[in-house]
């Protein structure tokens, strides 16, 4: 299966979401005589709003409270690349850890240095050809702004997976989160016609009582 068809059919069937980060970071550390192959990133960022996409001249924001994991369950999650594929660490055996921070959430995945295929993601990162991070979850409290086209992911109900990504999760940031705002956008819409139904109404009331 492709990348973009696994993305999707997640996006179909399970409603998972999928959101990018571009904080990336590589250490290598020792431990005895062996030498860990460790990455570290931010796999989510807190109270930053991003424009997920533009319509008709709007910008439709969001944001991740910095209270969202605080419920999610994160009892099983893996880290892999582009959402797909081989799994490269993992909370349940340990060689994947997750801390949320005051900043957003941070994951460290020890790899495995005697295995080309982890080394080989290492070194691509290291090198800079791979420099971003994305997550998948699914909503479980979402607030909108309709004034500021704001919304604001409150509560996460479960963490799938962290990942890099070359291209950003093949732009699922915006995949998933559209259905979402088309429908707040579908709302603001029906609302502005019904107002001004209302106001022609009001007007034609008007008109005809001076008349």
């Amino acid at each position: 299966m492709e990348p973009t068809d696994n993305i999707q059919k997640l996006i179909n069937e399970k409603s998972v979401q999928f959101r990018d980060f571009k904080n990336l970071k590589l250490e290598t550390r020792k431990s005895g005589e062996t030498e860990e192959l460790v990455i570290e990133g931010i796999a989510c960022t807190f109270n930053e709003p991003t424009v997920l996409f533009e319509c008709d001249g709007v910008e439709y924001k969001e944001q991740i409270d910095d209270r969202a994991f605080d419920e999610t369950d994160m009892t099983d999650v893996i880290f892999n690349f582009n959402h797909c594929g081989r799994v490269y660490a993992r909370t349940r055996n340990g060689s994947l850890n997750l801390e949320v921070k005051e900043d957003g959430l941070h994951m460290r995945a020890i790899l495995m240095k005697d295995d080309e295929g982890h080394a080989q993601l290492y070194r691509d990162i290291q090198s800079g050809l791979i420099d971003k991070m994305s997550f998948a979850f699914t909503v479980q409290e979402q607030a909108y702004d309709r004034e500021n086209h704001m919304s604001t992911v409150r509560r996460i109900k479960k963490l799938f997976d962290v990942s890099a990504v070359d291209i950003p999760a093949y732009d699922t940031t915006t995949i998933s989160a559209r259905s979402f705002f088309e429908s707040e956008r579908q709302k603001e819409l029906e609302e502005i016609k019904k107002r001004d139904a209302e106001i022609e109404l009001a007007k034609a009331r008007f008109f005809y009582i001076k008349i």
